[in-house]
């Protein structure tokens, strides 16, 4: 099995990899698709399905779908340049994506919220339609938004399901498809899950690729981080949520060096940190999934906490972290899921704590048993957690929510670190629990906003 780091990682627009980040891939590959056709298409139509729909517009769905037909991908924003589109749409009911005629576009009509059709293959689920000049359809993609911005057809989605998940493979030096398999890699090996992971990379790119690639991911974390940690403000949604980290981050500023300062409070820096990025997704700004939207604050969270608190931290080590957070984000998403639809926060925050705890454990000094003990205790401890957001929107408590996941991610590695590696619980059981547990959740508690915070806190 082999998921690359810049899979995992990569660079997106808020508030929602899933739900706005998916749809706008989507239909970006859907324009691809209609190049191909022997018609010119004279109209485009669009329905949400399941989660999509219950959660869509709190998530900027419709939003996302409209650029993406008109051309726009996640990676490649022009903020200025989608509003423009935005209200051309408006103003002429057309949408004119690169390398095809204008079509016709009328989201009151021709953007649909099904409330009613849950489509089979996932809870994030789109139709697509291209259609004629009479409005006939001349041709449909059906496509699932799967978490973290990942995108399958029906198709595709059906031939992944044929698969056993154990026995995939890759032509890479070390295909590990469990937590076992990458133990008993390093083992016989000799080498840290963060150097068979950059092995596996380099089948694929170059070391400077490889090197600049894992660099510019933390430039990208970075510059959002210290964007949301300016910021002041409302978020937008309705719900009137108040950006906090700014007023936090300054006064944790104005109180270093007192004497009296408890050590909890390095508990605050770790939150704020995360609040930071996470108030910058929920007004749709620049961000990298890690391993989703509503939950990119984590990881970044416990790579600034290491490299600006933790003694002898280096910026040297940081593509040891990358690399070994990415290892065991894709065992999660390649045996379990990351998708908040499909099994709740624990596969988004519960997933981002494990791959920051097994990262911050490798940078550490951390042997092979130990990170994957420490992933192991961190995702242990999301078990169970719920996705309810309040009003769809990814604020409450998605945003305080990164912050826990980032304490905890730095508990399970401390812990982890205390300890020889041996443990009760393995990692692949955790994550086979995840996936369970996820199955039998009522779907009310998996992005829906039909159940736990989202209807017991007012809505306004």
């Amino acid at each position: 099995m082999f998921l690359s780091v810049f899979d995992l990682f990569k660079l997106g627009v808020g508030p929602s990899s899933s739900h706005t980040m998916g749809p706008m891939v989507a239909a970006a590959r859907f324009l691809e698709a209609l190049q191909g056709q022997p018609f010119q298409a004279k109209g485009l139509r669009a329905s949400l399905h399941g989660s999509l729909a219950f959660t869509g517009k709190g998530h900027a769905t419709d939003r996302a779908t409209i650029l993406g037909l008109a051309g726009f991908t996640p990676a490649r924003m022009d903020m200025e340049a989608a509003e423009a589109a935005l209200a051309e749409n408006r103003a002429t009911g057309r949408l004119t994506p690169p390398g095809l005629q204008p079509m016709a576009f009328d989201p009151d009509r021709d953007l649909r919220f099904d409330y009613d059709t849950v489509l089979p293959g996932h809870a994030n689920g789109m139709t697509l339609q291209a259609t004629d000049a009479q409005g006939d359809v001349l041709f449909q993609q059906i496509y699932y938004s799967i978490g973290g911005g990942f995108v399958m057809t029906d198709a595709e989605l059906a031939a992944r399901g044929t698969e056993d998940r154990s026995d995939a493979v890759a032509a890479v030096p070390f295909p590990f498809a469990s937590a076992a398999e990458m133990l008993q890699m390093a083992e016989k090996s000799g080498k840290s899950i963060a150097r068979m992971k950059a092995a596996n990379e380099l089948c694929f790119r170059s070391q400077a690729d490889l090197d600049a690639g894992l660099a510019g991911i933390w430039q990208a974390m970075r510059d959002c981080m210290d964007r949301g940690l300016a910021t002041e403000g409302i978020l937008p949604g309705g719900l009137n949520v108040r950006r906090r980290a700014k007023a936090i981050h300054d006064t944790l500023q104005a109180e270093r060096g007192l004497n009296m300062t408890a050590p909890h409070v390095i508990n605050d820096w770790m939150s704020t940190y995360a609040m930071a990025v996470n108030e910058e997704n929920a007004a749709g700004g620049a961000v990298v999934t890690a391993p989703t939207n509503g939950a990119a604050g984590t990881v970044p969270a416990v790579i600034r906490y290491w490299l600006d608190h933790v003694p002898g931290a280096s910026e040297r080590l940081l593509p040891d972290f990358l690399l070994t957070a990415a290892a065991v984000g894709g065992l999660i998403k390649h045996n379990a899921s990351i998708s908040g639809a499909e099994c709740g926060c624990q596969a988004e925050v519960g997933s981002a704590a494990a791959m920051a705890a097994a990262g911050l454990a490798a940078v550490l000094g951390g042997t092979p048993g130990q990170i994957e003990n420490a992933a192991e205790i961190a995702l242990e401890h999301h078990l169970g957690m719920t996705c309810d957001p309040v009003r769809g929107l990814v604020q409450v408590p998605c945003i305080e929510r990164n912050g826990l996941g980032a304490i905890k991610a730095v508990a399970a590695a401390s812990l982890a670190l205390r300890g020889d590696g041996h443990h009760i619980v393995p990692l692949d059981a955790a994550i086979e629990t995840m996936r369970q547990t996820g199955r039998d959740m009522s779907e009310k508690y998996k992005e829906t906003s039909l159940g736990g915070l989202a209807v017991n806190v007012p809505n306004c």
